[in-house]
């Protein structure tokens, strides 16, 4: 396995630094949390297990798809939530792993 750079990690820092810097990407977050406490039942795909459908946060945010798509795509790319394909809609879900890498990030560069 190859040993992780300084370098590396500040590059991964950089790009997690970079999702989280803005504050519709941090609602977002924050609502994938408790997506219960925050979005009604979905006809396809369970709120936990699936996520919640892409036009569901755009909706609550008041922010058309294309943005909303371009604000998840950074935060998937960051590895702090994950997609699913049901039908024809993508659905989002925080990851664990990409919260914890937040905190080990954190710890690390600064």
């Amino acid at each position: 396995m190859k040993k992780r750079t300084t370098r590396d990690r500040m590059v991964e820092a950089k790009e997690m630094f970079s999702a989280l810097a803005s504050e519709p990407r941090l609602r977002i977050l924050k609502w994938l949390e408790e997506p219960e406490a925050h979005f009604a039942a979905q006809k396809h795909g369970d709120l936990r297990a699936d996520g919640v459908c892409g036009s569901r946060i755009a909706e609550k945010l008041g922010f058309r798809l294309p943005t909303v798509s371009r604000h998840m795509k950074q935060l998937v790319d960051a590895g702090l939530i994950e997609s699913k394909r049901i039908k024809q809609w993508t659905f989002y879900r925080r990851t664990a792993s990409g919260i914890e890498q937040v905190h080990r990030i954190v710890d690390d560069v600064l």
